[in-house]
């Protein structure tokens, strides 16, 4: 099974980052990092630029809206994400507890769907077309 630890932060988050050595942060991330490998189950994982970067596309009008960033309050700014592959939801929730973050930060565990989620869709034309385009980024 595959999980997504999406990681939060609040403005405590932020404050606490900034008090740090940021040469601290990287070392603790990346021996968390290493530690997944080792183990085999790390298949993915990004840190993200900061909010001012980035953008909000809003779906609430007919026409969807671009908010430029800074945009809204970091209450629950997402920061980065790790995908693991694990046995179990138990697995997931143990490597989400290693990691190595600060009060002020959260991480929101979702288990990442897969073909079996879509049995009973299976001779969808774009459930075939997705499972082509896999193999096909596998061979990659």
């Amino acid at each position: 099974m595959k999980y997504m630890l999406i990681m939060r932060s609040n403005d405590e988050a932020v404050k606490t980052y900034e008090n740090m050595d940021f040469e601290e942060v990287i070392n603790a991330m990346g021996a968390f990092n290493e530690a997944m490998i080792k183990a085999g189950v790390l298949l993915a994982g990004e840190g993200l630029s900061d909010a001012k970067e980035g953008f909000v596309v809003d779906f609430a009008s007919e026409k969807p809206i671009i908010t430029d960033g800074p945009y809204g309050e970091t209450h629950e700014l997402f920061n980065g994400f790790w995908i693991i592959g694990v046995s179990s939801k138990e697995e997931a929730a143990e490597w989400a507890q290693r990691a190595p973050l600060t009060p002020g930060n959260k991480l929101e565990v979702r288990r990442v769907t897969d073909e079996t989620d879509f049995a009973d869709y299976a001779d969808n034309e774009y459930i075939q077309k997705e499972a082509g385009w896999r193999a096909e980024a596998e061979k990659a």
